[in-house]
């Protein structure tokens, strides 16, 4: 049997600099990809943590061809309002992960709060795609 893994997840992005901006310098994230194809006036623009892994694809909303402008703009309005999706990511730590992100600019939605699953947090990119960001504890229903 073959061996199929993630190599990457997409999100919808408003302005890619703008986004990659956000995960370089706000996250601190590395460049995997940042390919344009003028041709297809396309730019392949790839994100992830430093250290290996599947990396995220920062993809702009889509005009003509592929959408209408009336598609577009609702896909726009869709992501903006944090409908285009979520991506959680784990940290060791999560109040010095908040601490540490929000020193670099990071505007969370809570502060770290124990759930019966762990210690959560949230926040949003600038195109509004959600991130969740978890310490993974034992389940304990009786965390709070």
């Amino acid at each position: 049997m073959t061996t199929i893994k993630i190599a990457n997840a997409q999100f919808w992005v408003h302005d890619q600099n703008e986004a990659l901006d956000f995960y370089t310098k706000k996250l601190g994230w590395e460049v995997r990809a940042d390919v344009t194809m003028e041709a297809w006036n396309f730019r392949w623009l790839c994100v992830a943590p430093p250290g290996g892994g599947p990396a995220l694809v920062l993809m702009p909303v889509p005009g003509q061809p592929m959408l209408d402008e009336t598609s577009s703009a609702q896909l726009s309005e869709l992501v903006a309002k944090g409908a285009g999706g979520t991506l959680f990511l784990e940290t060791d730590d999560c109040d010095a992960s908040y601490n540490e992100l929000s020193a670099r600019g990071v505007e969370f939605n809570d502060p770290p709060t124990a759930q019966p699953y762990g210690i959560d947090t949230s926040f949003r990119d600038p195109s509004g795609n959600n991130i969740r960001l978890t310490q993974v504890l034992e389940f304990d229903p009786n965390r709070h």
